[in-house]
């Protein structure tokens, strides 16, 4: 089984270009779609990036609008209807056509033995006949993906049923087309086309030759196209209901009403959110707790829990040749006979039964897993209620709750967030967890980034297989590829393994480089030789507090001096604010800057008091951990540091007796002077006025102004 992004665009698979073909499977699902609404509406209790809240509410895709009943008559003569979903019934008036998903179950019924007279030759395909032209294409868009299907700018394809379906509200006959941009898994799988109102359809009309009737007013400067906005209704009037004059949402309104009235249609609210599909074709995973008899399914009792995988001598799926469309897939389990077909007591005497084959996708661990590592150990509970109360519970009446933080990648937003989301709210309204939310603050990382290349297929190949060739060019296995600049990624290949640098430099040099990269949510480029950098700041704060000659600790008990305290506190406080507020790059910037001045400090003969070592050590053990621990242990202390509390700096060493005043001459810098941080604005013009290098910037000119900011900055301003 394969996900739409494994199927390239040749309808081929990713992995040994395979065609692939596919096939209705009995398959588990969630019903996530049945708190569609609730994810959407607690959204606003979150704090998330915007960006992602949005991504959120476009997957699920709620949408206002109504179900609307086109009458056609089926190839046999009998009255049915064609039942579609929109959000602009406003724009009835306006259909001239009708299409529906190639997998439509009720396109067989519509095709008529022969094709009518004087049909152009783009609708039927150049086949005798509807039968024929909806089977060849069919075929054809079977092997493409939806994600290809719905891709925007893709030349619209089709063929006419030779059925014509009534437009409810003027009588007109429009044909009714097969075409696969219109997917099944939205709506009703058909749609009304409204070319003058939808850019898809516009195209689609524009190559087949179909009519457009506008039914909203343009702007004045509109040239042509589709327009899509809002605007006043017009050419939208019959025998009984007028919107022409109407703004959209009041012509909606109207439209609906009538549709009700007449039966001709509902007001609906539809999602573009699928059930979640929970079944994969493969051995690793959960099984499902099921058992099949000639009855039906039964859930397994709790104390025949849980189930677990058989031992196998073969993990992997069945094969098949690489042109057998008639293949169905098999998941590696159905071939564990002995464990499939098991005789069990479930109430009513000892019986067999077939075990699901099918099992778990990874979600189902991943949706969960911050509740069981609140309570890993507990045999009873996957967490106790006291336990994730503490962790997770609301902490004010209308909070959600959750983890306090949880950091994690943007390409997350619709997949593993939304899932344990659902998952969550689950558990919640079973009364398992007292918080409705997992998560109540998100932070999104930038990505590491690295070169990735593609194949022909547009496939991407293992970097570090990929050769520079003489030319500037780049090949895989003899074959040219192409080079792009992103994210570094497992699926695209182009990974960096931190093994060797682990080995050579050590886990916390990797660790402090990683964070000293720039900015945690900006996404920044890979660069193994830039982590000598932050190995040589650990290796000078290690000779600053052990004596590399003799392995001794250099720590005195002797008081630091107060400009040392000083410089130690600012230190403190500034690491303290980026910790608090992920800005790790900062804070390694000024644990360097604090470790530059120690070094200065040892260098003219002086000792390393024991409060300066300390407090520096704290700070950095939640960067580079092993270092930290091992210093800690080094200068006299028997117990782990982690339980220590992060020091903390006297207020009163952050007031700054002196700050740097810059001193310019017409807005370029001359000059930098210490002076009192109390320095009124007239003692700094007066300072700045006699300052040697100002004088000779100004050469004799006149003065016309001074402006001072007191008390960083004084800008002299010559005539």
């Amino acid at each position: 089984m394969l996900a739409n992004e494994e199927v390239t665009a040749d309808g081929r698979s990713e992995r040994g270009n395979y065609p692939v073909f596919k096939r209705n499977l009995r398959q588990w699902v969630m019903r996530i779609t049945a708190y569609a609404d609730r994810l959407i509406a607690d959204l606003d209790g979150l704090d998330w990036p915007e960006p992602i809240k949005l991504m959120q509410r476009n997957w699920i895709g709620r949408s206002v609008g109504a179900r609307v009943d086109f009458p056609v008559r089926t190839a046999a003569g009998t009255q049915t209807a064609i039942t579609v979903f929109t959000t602009r019934p406003d724009t009835l008036f306006g259909a001239t056509y009708m299409v529906l998903a190639p997998e439509h179950p009720m396109v067989d019924d519509l095709l008529p033995g022969a094709w009518s007279e004087d049909l152009p030759a783009s609708w039927t395909g150049g086949a005798p006949t509807p039968v024929a032209a909806v089977a060849a294409y069919r075929a054809a868009a079977m092997a493409k993906s939806e994600v290809e299907r719905g891709a925007e700018g893709r030349v619209k394809t089709g063929v006419f049923t030779g059925a014509y379906a009534t437009n409810p509200v003027n009588g007109a006959l429009i044909p009714v087309f097969v075409a696969d941009y219109v997917l099944m898994g939205y709506g009703t799988g058909a749609i009304m086309a409204v070319p003058a109102e939808d850019e898809r359809d516009w195209e689609f009309a524009a190559t087949f030759g179909l009519p457009h009737v506008r039914t909203v007013a343009p702007p004045a400067d509109w040239t042509d196209g589709a327009y899509t906005g809002d605007g006043p209704s017009i050419n939208s009037a019959n025998n009984e209901i007028s919107l022409n004059g109407l703004e959209t949402a009041a012509a909606k309104a109207a439209i609906i009403d009538w549709l009700a009235a007449k039966g001709f249609g509902v007001p609906t609210v539809q999602y573009k959110l699928r059930d979640w599909l929970f079944s994969r074709q493969r051995y690793w995973g959960e099984p499902f707790p099921v058992v099949y008899d000639e009855y039906g399914v039964r859930g397994l009792p709790d104390s025949m829990l849980p189930v677990e995988l058989p031992e196998v001598d073969d993990y992997s799926p069945r094969t098949f040749e690489p042109d057998d469309a008639e293949s169905t897939p098999e998941s590696p389990l159905a071939r564990a006979t002995e464990w499939a077909t098991v005789t069990l007591d479930l109430g009513d005497g000892p019986r067999e039964y077939r075990r699901e084959t099918n099992t778990m996708p990874q979600w189902a661990g991943s949706c969960w897993y911050e509740l069981r590592y609140l309570d890993p150990t507990n045999e009873n509970a996957f967490v106790d209620p006291e336990v994730e109360r503490y962790w997770m519970g609301p902490q004010a009446p209308g909070d959600c709750g959750g983890v306090d933080l949880y950091v994690g990648g943007v390409e997350h937003a619709v997949l593993h967030l939304l899932y344990a989301r659902f998952w969550h709210k689950v558990l919640f309204d079973l009364g398992h967890v007292s918080s409705s939310e997992p998560f109540r603050r998100l932070f999104n990382q930038g990505y590491i980034q690295a070169y990735a290349y593609t194949d022909a297929r547009g496939m991407y190949v293992p970097a570090e297989d990929v050769v520079e060739e003489t030319d500037g060019s780049f090949s895989y296995e003899g074959a040219p590829v192409n080079r792009e600049y992103g994210k570094m990624g497992k699926s695209l290949k182009n990974s960096v393994t931190p093994d060797q640098m682990c080995g050579e430099y050590g886990a916390d040099t990797l660790r402090l480089y990683e964070m000293s990269m720039g900015p945690l949510d900006v996404s920044r480029p890979w660069d193994t030789r830039a982590v000598v950098g932050s190995f040589r700041f650990l290796q000078r704060f290690w000779r600053n507090v052990i004596d590399e000659e003799t392995g001794l600790s250099r720590v005195s008990e002797t008081p630091a001096d107060a400009q040392t305290r000083a410089v130690v506190a600012r230190t403190i406080d500034g690491v303290a604010r980026d910790m608090a507020n992920l800005r790790f790059n900062t804070a390694i910037a000024k644990l360097i800057e604090c470790n530059n001045y120690l070094s200065r400090l040892l260098a003219d003969g002086g000792a390393l008091p024991r409060e300066t070592a300390e407090a520096m050590i704290l700070m950095v053990a939640p960067l580079a951990p092993h270092v930290g621990e091992e210093l800690w242990s080094r200068i006299g202390h028997t117990a782990t540091l982690t339980f220590v509390p992060f020091p903390q700096a006297d207020p009163a060493l952050l007031v700054a007796d002196t700050v740097t005043c810059v001193l310019q001459v017409g807005g370029k810098v001359r000059d930098r002077v210490e002076v009192p941080a109390d320095s009124t604005e007239e003692s700094l013009r007066e300072l700045a006025l006699s300052a040697p290098k100002v004088v000779a910037a100004l050469a004799g000119r006149e003065v016309r102004t001074v402006v001072v900011r007191a008390p960083k900055l004084v800008n002299v301003v010559p005539a």
